[in-house]
């Protein structure tokens, strides 16, 4: 199947929530590679993200990310992404083969107030948001670039993603089933929740940064 070439510009709108996760837990889905970034004691950064991607982006589509650590390798530091999933076949292939991510097929329901991602009508994750919304871009787009890993086989990857949106503190209240793959995660209530309005994301193209001694895939084998 044909995808797109990287970078890619995504437009729409987008959730995220932080939780605090024990180093103990978040080592089960990294790849032993990977120095986990610790923030407190016994805690790394943890985080949840759904957004669903409109008109004039390169594809179209909803996504659940979920990435179970902050982590550092060979200097440079950013996120590892245990479980991602999208309603768009194109955007599996493009993942998987440009970014080394490890995307799978997924049904998702979006409103107002609830968005549900869901495979093979089991439920990943259930995401309940408040009505109350406070703006935290007083001065125009708030703006900020993050690192992200991803390798499926041997190759680590590294790669850029660019950030413009309207922010918002927006409570949100995750319901994760046992059966969900990243149930074991823990994740509990998040420490921080935001919206993003007016999204503009650009995901760059990866560079390889390194080579692994397992397989990378294998690290999230307890929950796939």
């Amino acid at each position: 199947m044909s995808y797109p070439p990287a970078p890619w510009h995504l437009y729409g709108t987008a959730l995220q929530s932080l939780h605090a996760i024990d180093l103990a837990t978040a080592r089960h889905f990294v790849p032993p590679d990977f120095d986990i970034v610790a923030v407190l004691p016994g805690k790394t950064v943890g985080s949840v993200y759904l957004s669903v991607y409109e008109a004039n982006s390169t594809l179209q589509y909803h996504e659940l990310i979920v990435a179970p650590a902050l982590v550092r390798y060979q200097g440079k530091i950013g996120a590892w992404i245990s479980h991602i999933y999208v309603d768009n076949p194109q955007s599996v292939e493009g993942g998987r083969n440009i970014w080394g991510l490890p995307k799978q097929m997924a049904d998702f329901s979006w409103d107002d107030r609830q968005v549900t991602a869901s495979q093979a009508h089991n439920c990943l994750c259930r995401v309940d948001r408040s009505s109350l919304a406070v703006p935290l871009s007083f001065w125009g787009d708030f703006k900020i670039s993050g690192n992200v890993f991803g390798g499926l086989e041997r190759e680590i990857l590294a790669f850029q993603g660019d950030v413009a949106a309207m922010l918002s503190w927006t409570p949100l209240s995750l319901h994760i089933p046992p059966a969900s793959p990243f149930a074991p995660l823990d994740l509990g209530n998040p420490f921080l929740s935001v919206g993003f309005d007016r999204l503009q994301l650009t995901v760059h193209s990866p560079s390889i940064v390194g080579h692994a001694r397992s397989i990378l895939s294998d690290a999230t084998s307890i929950v796939n």
